[in-house]
C-alpha cells in the first residue's frame, strides 16, 4: 500500500537550496559568470512558488468560479507574453497573435480534459474545481508556449533568410500559400520537436514531473502512470494546435490577400 506523503518544512527546503549555493561557488571558482544568475533564479523560484502557494491556498478555500477563471486568465496572458519574448524577429500584432493562439489552443484542450477525459463534473465536482482546472491548464500552457515561441521564431527567421526565394516564387505566379508553405512547415516542425522528443523517451530516460509528484503524494503507480499518459497527450495536442494557429496568424499578417510578401514588417528584436 502506498505510503502517505512526507510533509516538508523550511529546513528541508534550505537543505536543497544549499546545493544551489554549491553550484554558485563552483561557477565562481571556474569563472563561469553564472553565480549571480543562479542565485537570482533560486530567489525568484522561492518567491514565485511561495506566492503561488498562498494564492492557490486562498482559491482552494473559497472555490468560486470567478477566482479560478481569473487566475487561469492571468496565467494565459503571462504565457502569451513569455512566448513573444523569445522571438528574435518581430512584427506588428505578434503579441496579439501569441495570446490568441495560446488562449484558444490551451483552453480548448483543457476543456476536453475537464469534461471529456477526467470528467470532473461527472464525479460530483464543478467544472472549475481548482484541484483539476488550474494544474491541467498550467501544464498545457507551459509546453504550448514553448511550441508557439519556437514556431513563430522559426517562421520569421525562415522568411527573412529565404526572402529572395519567397519573392521569386510570388513573381513567377505562385500564391502566397505556395510561397510560404515551406517556412510554415519548418516552423510547425520546430515547434513540435520538443514534445515529440519528450514522448519518445518518457518513462525510460526520466520519470516526468506530474508522475513524480503523484508518486511522492502516495498515489498508486499505475494511476500515476495513467494520469501522466493523459497529460502528455493533452500537451501534444495543445502544442500542435497552438503552434499551427500562431504560424497561420503570422502568415496572414506578413502576406497580403493579393499575394504580396511584406518583409518590411519583420524587425530584429532590440538588444
Amino acid at each position: 500500500m502506498p505510503a502517505e506523503y512526507i510533509a516538508l518544512g523550511v529546513w528541508q527546503v534550505a537543505a536543497a537550496a544549499s546545493l544551489i549555493v554549491l553550484s554558485a561557488v563552483i561557477s565562481l571558482l571556474l569563472q563561469l559568470g553564472l553565480e549571480r544568475r543562479l542565485l537570482l533564479a533560486a530567489a525568484r523560484t522561492v518567491v514565485q512558488l511561495m506566492l503561488l502557494g498562498l494564492v492557490l491556498k486562498w482559491i482552494f478555500q473559497h472555490g468560486q468560479w470567478y477566482f479560478v477563471v481569473g487566475l487561469m486568465a492571468t496565467m494565459t496572458v503571462v504565457a502569451g507574453w513569455a512566448a513573444v519574448r523569445r522571438v528574435d524577429r518581430r512584427y506588428a500584432g505578434l503579441l496579439l497573435d501569441s495570446l490568441l493562439a495560446i488562449w484558444v489552443s490551451s483552453w480548448c484542450v483543457t476543456a476536453v480534459a475537464i469534461f471529456g477525459v477526467v470528467q470532473v463534473p461527472a464525479h460530483g465536482h464543478p467544472w472549475y474545481q481548482p484541484q483539476y482546472a488550474i494544474p491541467l491548464l498550467g501544464m498545457i500552457l507551459h509546453n504550448t508556449l514553448n511550441g508557439i515561441s519556437l514556431g513563430m521564431d522559426r517562421f520569421s527567421s525562415e522568411l527573412a533568410g529565404k526572402r529572395v526565394e519567397v519573392e521569386t516564387l510570388l513573381a513567377l505566379g505562385a500564391t502566397r500559400w505556395e510561397a510560404a508553405r515551406g517556412p510554415m512547415q519548418e516552423a510547425v516542425r520546430t515547434g513540435m520537436i520538443p514534445v515529440i522528443n519528450s514522448m519518445m523517451v518518457i518513462g525510460i530516460v526520466s520519470i516526468p514531473g506530474m508522475m513524480t509528484g503523484q508518486l511522492l503524494a502516495g498515489v498508486a503507480p499505475h494511476q500515476a502512470g495513467m494520469y501522466q499518459m493523459v497529460i502528455m497527450f493533452l500537451i501534444a495536442a495543445g502544442t500542435s494546435l497552438g503552434t499551427v494557429a500562431a504560424v497561420l496568424l503570422g502568415y496572414r499578417r506578413l502576406f497580403t490577400p493579393d499575394h504580396r510578401f511584406l518583409p518590411g514588417r519583420l524587425a530584429e528584436r532590440a538588444g
